[in-house]
């Protein structure tokens, strides 16, 4: 073979999903080319993402009070938002969306910025080039593009440095995954994809979205490998993660990896999901939920102890009294900022509005 060909069979995913940990939190038979981590970055992941589901019932609860003005929840998708932080390193960038707050607080990032456009800001919050995160995307899959560009410059100055983009199960269906996979497979560059399949699109459910066999299977008609994950075994999300981006950093090409995993609660704030969800389903993946999940695996194996337990605990509920404090302070905004670049050259009809509202301002302040 010759060039960037591969083997169609190496392209392949596993036949069903990676996994360590049964959903009781028993181990598994480990699956095969796949090594276990460390009990030291288990343990970690474990209060990461205790710290994770506090974060975010508290942001839930902040836009019930009307202090931020939507949440998209990801309450349920714990193993895969810390997954993905811990195998990057530092310098590595991420390239989240609107769902993936959890990773940005997970990341080390002010978690009062992080709600910054979650508050109804237009700046994102917090500084992508000192974080190396990008802004938090709600236009779906145009970040996968952007992500696939900054690794090429990353190929071509030969630094080293992965990129990982986020997306949900939805945003595959769009054509900008599409552009994005095909650009990063000519072009090997060092992307790793790593899609949230929570099983619903809003209210669209996956099996109306596509027919492939699983996300996975995506990858393989642009050359792309891929895998297919337990995304609410934080075991199985690490050890895959970990291949993925050492196969990106070794200089190899992009990686896509889908991640199975539930969306327990609504969309957002403002959706009603017991329109389009039967609760029974819902009641199943409560079940796998990867916090319990993890925290039995951790006990039988006598990494956690009860008191690891309740002191990861009692730091997340600090966590979230700190984040509360950090939301009393309302957020300088100007309301005229609502009509800046929009357009190079306002039409007249978005003139006349900006000068409505800059005449009730001038009223109030008078």
């Amino acid at each position: 073979m010759t060039g960037g060909e591969r083997a169609p069979a190496d392209l392949l995913p596993t036949a069903g999903p990676v996994r360590f940990v049964a959903e009781d939190g028993t181990a598994c038979p480990a699956p095969a080319g796949y090594g276990e981590p460390s009990a030291e970055r288990l343990r970690d992941g474990y209060r990461r993402m205790v710290l994770g589901r506090r974060f975010d019932t508290q942001a839930t609860a902040l836009t019930r009070q009307g202090r931020l003005a939507v949440y998209p929840s990801a309450a349920g998708q714990e193993a895969c938002q810390i997954g993905a932080v811990l195998a990057l390193r530092g310098d590595d960038w991420l390239f989240p969306t609107y769902r993936d707050s959890m990773a940005l607080v997970a990341r080390g990032l002010d978690v009062v910025e992080v709600m910054t456009l979650l508050r109804g800001d237009w700046h994102c919050g917090y500084d992508p080039r000192t974080t190396h995160t990008a802004p938090q995307c709600t236009p779906l899959a145009t970040q996968t593009l952007h992500a696939a560009g900054l690794a090429d410059a990353f190929r071509r100055r030969r630094a080293g440095n992965v990129v990982l983009a986020l997306i949900g199960d939805g945003g595959t269906s769009e054509g900008d995954f599409h552009e994005a996979l095909n650009f990063a497979a000519v072009f090997r560059a060092p992307v790793v994809f790593f899609v949230q399949n929570n099983r619903y699109a809003i209210s669209v459910p996956l099996e109306k979205q596509t027919a492939a066999p699983s996300l996975a299977y995506k990858g393989i008609g642009y050359g792309i490998p891929s895998e297919q994950v337990d995304g609410n075994d934080l075991v199985a999300v690490l050890a895959v993660l970990d291949e993925a981006v050492a196969h990106a950093r070794r200089g190899e090409g992009p990686f896509l990896v889908e991640a199975h995993t539930y969306r327990m609660d609504a969309h957002t704030n403002a959706d009603d999901a017991t329109r389009y969800r039967d609760p029974a389903e819902v009641d199943r993946w409560r079940a796998a939920d990867p916090v319990t999940r993890l925290e039995k695996h951790l006990r039988d194996r006598g990494v956690l102890s009860d008191a690891d337990v309740v002191a990861d605990q009692d730091a997340a509920e600090e966590f979230a009294a700190r984040f509360r404090a950090g939301m009393n302070d309302e957020p300088a905004v100007e309301p005229l900022e609502l009509f800046e670049h929009v357009y190079a050259g306002p039409p007249r009809r978005l003139a006349a509005q900006r000068a409505v509202l800059a005449a009730e301002l001038a009223a109030q302040e008078a």
